[in-house]
């Protein structure tokens, strides 16, 4: 056994050598980005994090560490016998807080002393980020990919979903953002990750793929939402061939009528998001676009949408950006329903 095993420290490459993960950190850290398969085991909740930070400034360390350790002691304890009291003499956790420091230490001594092979991670999630950050520079450029692109309205996200169904190896980047892309692309209810947790999505999702089959993914710009792409992946996708879907007008106002139902049942909402289109668009078309929403003419709306703001906006940002878009192979279709999908993928797979 090494000493650093003796002590019981593991280096992140040594994540899939273990059982199970514990987060250490606080609910707030956890939430922002947390490892594969981490839950969450506080031994400091963010309020208790607070009153021991202000014990240390404004009373002395000596007293904010006595009261740290009664909290640590009692949430450490709690989490055993809810968490862990039916664990197996040979289970193998792994525990990490910030740095690998005292959170995590702590955790880890109590488990070890029970006799479980606990292990605390060198570096805590400050290790595991530096390796995302690094790997999300090296990675993408190892993969071959085909970009699917096609004008607002074309079911590419819908194709990339029935892709992954049939077993192609797809990055959903969409998904991973819980953003569509768009002013209008805010999921309900669903916030949109941290810029950390979408890179380590990005990295879970590069790490199970294959380098000797086609990545699929879809021609995004730099930001979807509030989150960035890595230059690496970026520089990697925009120089990749092209699928392009080439559906009709009809079938693509059909489509986003349904695929953007939930923002037709709050006008107020919609109208408001137009207004950010303020600058880009005139006063007498978002006055006509606000008229269209109160009297609920969606269809003409969406008609209007994709032919004075979304299909110019993607034209430009397509041909600028994306190498192989003007020379993309053409897919015509006008069913975008799932049936259409679903064939729509058979095609592109048979023809691989």
């Amino acid at each position: 056994m090494s000493e650093q095993q003796s002590r019981g420290a593991a280096k992140v490459a040594q994540l899939a050598e273990f059982d199970e993960v514990i987060d250490a950190r606080s609910p707030s850290e956890y939430a922002e980005d947390r490892l594969p398969r981490a839950i969450s085991c506080p031994v400091l909740d963010d309020q208790q994090r607070v009153r021991v930070g202000t014990l240390y400034k404004q009373a002395s360390p000596f007293e904010a560490k006595k009261t740290g350790a009664v909290l640590v002691a009692q949430n450490i304890a709690r989490h055993i016998e809810q968490l862990f009291l039916d664990k197996p003499r040979d289970w193998r956790p792994l525990v990490y807080c910030w740095r690998g420091g005292q959170r995590s230490g702590a955790f880890t001594h109590i488990l070890r002393q029970i006799g479980w092979d606990a292990h605390r991670l060198e570096g805590g999630y400050k290790a595991w980020r530096n390796h995302v950050i690094g790997q999300l520079a090296l990675l993408p450029p190892r993969f071959h990919y085909r970009v699917v692109s096609g004008a607002t309205g074309s079911g590419k996200s819908r194709l990339l979903e029935e892709l992954a169904a049939q077993g192609a190896q797809v990055l959903h980047l969409e998904e991973m953002a819980a953003h569509k892309g768009s002013v209008l692309g805010g999921l309900p209810g669903k916030p949109q990750p941290s810029q950390r947790m979408f890179e380590s999505r990005l990295f879970a999702a590069f790490a199970d793929f294959d380098p000797a089959r086609p990545v699929f993914v879809e021609a995004e710009g730099r930001r979807i939402g509030s989150v960035q792409l890595p230059n690496a992946l970026l520089d990697s996708i925009r120089v990749a061939p092209s699928l392009c879907i080439a559906a009709s007008a009809s079938a693509r106002v059909e489509f986003l009528l349904h695929d953007y139902d939930y923002l037709l049942t709050d006008p107020h909402w919609l109208i408001e998001k137009l207004g950010l289109l303020r600058g880009l668009q005139s006063n007498e078309t978002l006055s006509r676009w606000t008229g269209l929403v109160e009297r609920g003419e969606f269809p003409a709306l969406v008609s209007d949408l994709l032919e004075l703001h979304y299909d110019p906006l993607y034209q430009r940002s397509q041909t600028k950006n994306y190498a192989g878009f003007q020379d993309a192979l053409q897919l015509a279709i006008d069913d975008l329903s799932i049936s259409g999908i679903q064939r729509l993928a058979q095609e592109i797979l048979a023809g691989i």
